[in-house]
């Protein structure tokens, strides 16, 4: 049925919830799994050059050993369950557009997703990312609560 199902993830319980999901239907159908990460960029403000610069290596660092966390996390799934995985991060400004753009480059057939992330609830069902990928993907995608 699918041959490759992205994973966006954000080390939140539902993403970790949809990772699960997508494993059992990638092993189902025999296909592989790509997770992704979007690390938002440092918001920066004109003040204070010297501090604002350290204190945007920090987040660099941090965001970027948070991601392979949850990076891990899945691959320890996908390993355990025998199927396919390859996980990225990326900074991306919108994280929707960097979403549709991954399952586009990586020919994915499918994308499964939590309702929404670490940010709560930003609409009345779902969260402002999900909301957005469902309206410009052109594959599939598959919503987990």
């Amino acid at each position: 049925m699918f041959k490759h199902i992205l994973i966006p993830i954000d080390g939140s319980e539902l993403s970790t919830r949809a990772a699960r999901t997508a494993i059992e239907l990638a092993q189902l159908s025999k296909a592989k799994v790509s997770a992704i990460h979007v690390i938002s960029p440092f918001q920066t403000i004109a003040y204070m050059g010297a501090i604002l610069a350290a204190t945007e290596f920090a987040y660099n660092e941090e965001a970027q050993a948070n991601a392979e966390r949850y990076l891990a996390d899945v691959r320890a799934l996908a390993d355990k369950a025998g199927v396919p995985f390859e996980g990225s991060s990326v900074f991306g400004e919108q994280p929707h557009e960097t979403i549709v753009q991954a399952a586009k480059d990586k020919q994915c057939d499918l994308i499964v997703m939590g309702s929404h992330g670490w940010r709560g609830m930003t609409r009345l069902l779902l969260g402002s990312e999900t909301q957005k990928v469902l309206l410009r993907s052109e594959v599939p995608v598959l919503v987990c609560n």
